[in-house]
């Protein structure tokens, strides 16, 4: 625990979908000067996230879906080309993205190296993401994915690692966790951008 730190109030402000809460909490500056903070902290629980990459065809699985809050937030459309991804859901993270692999992309994979953990959007949001690659082969495709729950309508792209990269400087693809894999994929050498 940090001494710094000092819970005065918790308040639920939602609990519809996942939990809001407002923290009312004291913090010991530098100085020695104790400082009243508010704020408010969305629990959403923790995710996974993973790149599927094919060294033989120089491709990635990507997925395309409408979300509300890029929507929201002058996405015109809505629509937001990203990795696969899904909540832990009580699962252990390599559990977690096996299953919604197949259910968001039709792969069944079962091979995966987790590359790195990191929290997305830490002044908010308590979500801790953790970060996967693998490898897929066209004869690991076992149905169509585009998400197993009526909620869910999702396109499953299979796009040029080239073409892939090259969308994070057209604005074409502007999700965190899809930008940080495919640098990633880059920066490790999954796949190369040569011609």
């Amino acid at each position: 625990m940090n001494d710094r730190v000092k819970i005065r109030k918790t308040e639920i402000l939602s609990n519809n979908w996942y939990t809001l809460r407002k923290i009312t909490f004291d913090y010991l500056q530098k100085n020695g000067k104790w400082i009243t903070h508010n704020r408010e902290a969305y629990d959403r629980g923790n995710g996974a996230t993973i790149l599927l990459y094919n060294k033989e065809t120089q491709t990635v699985i990507l997925t395309n879906q409408f979300r509300l809050p890029t929507f929201l937030n002058g996405n015109p459309t809505g629509m937001l080309i990203e990795t696969c991804a899904g909540l832990l859901d009580k699962d252990n993270p390599e559990d977690c993205i096996r299953r919604e692999t197949e259910e968001e992309t039709g792969y069944k994979i079962s091979s995966v190296k987790k590359i790195f953990e990191a929290y997305m959007s830490p002044g908010s949001v308590t979500e801790v993401l953790y970060f996967f690659v693998a490898e897929y082969t066209k004869d690991m495709k076992i149905n169509e994915g585009g998400g197993i729950t009526e909620e869910e309508d999702i396109d499953v792209l299979e796009l040029d690692f080239k073409k892939a990269v090259g969308m994070i400087q057209t604005g074409e693809i502007k999700d965190g966790k899809t930008i940080m894999l495919l640098q990633y994929a880059q920066l490790h050498n999954l796949l190369a951008l040569a011609d």
